[in-house]
């Protein structure tokens, strides 16, 4: 019997949806539709470097309620990375993030056309899927909690580099930031380690250079800089690469490097950063 009126129906079927095509689409075009001519798009400058950058908020006050090692928590580095890298598999027209402390930069290519290049809906879609990923992987890091005590919040940014050189020098300001801000923190935080307060140590450092110090950590906690950890002092590195692998096929990944921005040799030894006609090999060998 069902299968019979089934069949009997079946020819009015099309119809109906005809019917309900011409009902959805009159709702979607009633009179309150005039509103969206009301919205607006800035569209970012063509063949000019796109850099979104992340940005945590309040995050000192959430480091502490989180109770993250001073001067530097290694977990909470490397789940800003995790974040990173998942921001970069979403959207693979940026070439490198550069990420320190509670930031992460990602440089866009010239030529990218994601999302026609609208400025809202890159830096909302950036700085939400960050956020969400930062949050998402807690637990893989933070083992001892598996969510944070109330949720992180990140800004972002748009910021336009019109030459190769700019783009360089935007990534080489954040990359002396670090070296700045770390090595003011390390001695900050071990003059406070050995029993000073928080003032006196701000007061000991007010007005000192790079090398006093470099002479205080040596002198008073046996600590060289230079042998900190490259992620503390550098900053860290999101690449996209083909690794070989030793059963001779190729595979594409994101690579953390620790390396110094500043240098020449950093864009020699990645040319296809600039040239998007070249590939990055690396030279490992992978089983």
């Amino acid at each position: 019997m069902f299968a019979r009126n089934c069949t009997a129906v079946r020819p009015y079927l099309k119809y109906f949806v005809l019917l309900k095509c011409f009902h959805i689409e009159n709702m979607a075009n009633s009179r309150y539709e005039y509103v969206k001519s009301y919205e607006t798009h800035d569209t970012l400058q063509k063949n000019c470097w796109i850099v979104i950058r992340v940005d945590g908020k309040g995050f000192s006050k959430f480091c502490d309620v989180h109770k993250f090692t001073k001067p530097n928590d290694e977990r909470g580095l490397n789940l800003m990375s995790l974040a990173a890298i998942t921001v970069m598999q979403e959207f693979n027209e940026i070439i490198l993030a550069y990420g320190q402390s509670d930031e992460y930069s990602f440089v866009f290519r010239r030529d990218a056309c994601i999302y026609d290049r609208r400025r809202d809906k890159l830096i909302s879609c950036v700085g939400s899927l960050f956020t969400s990923a930062y949050t998402f992987n807690w637990s893989y890091l933070f083992m001892d909690a598996s969510s944070p005590k109330y949720p992180p919040t990140f800004d972002a940014r748009a910021v336009l580099y019109p030459t190769d050189q700019n783009i360089r020098d935007y990534l080489s300001w954040r990359q002396a930031d670090v070296h700045i801000n770390n090595l003011y923190n390390t001695t900050f935080w071990n003059l406070v380690e050995s029993g000073i307060s928080n003032s006196e140590a701000e007061k000991r450092l007010r007005g000192t250079l790079s090398s006093d110090k470099n002479e205080i950590l040596f002198q008073e906690f046996n600590i060289n800089y230079n042998n900190e950890l490259a992620m503390f002092r550098k900053g860290t590195i999101l690449l996209r690469k083909q690794i070989n692998l030793r059963s001779g096929k190729c595979i594409s990944c994101i690579a953390p490097y620790f390396e110094d921005l500043i240098s020449n040799s950093f864009w020699e030894q990645h040319p296809e950063l600039l040239d998007k006609t070249r590939k990055g090999i690396s030279p490992r060998m992978l089983t």
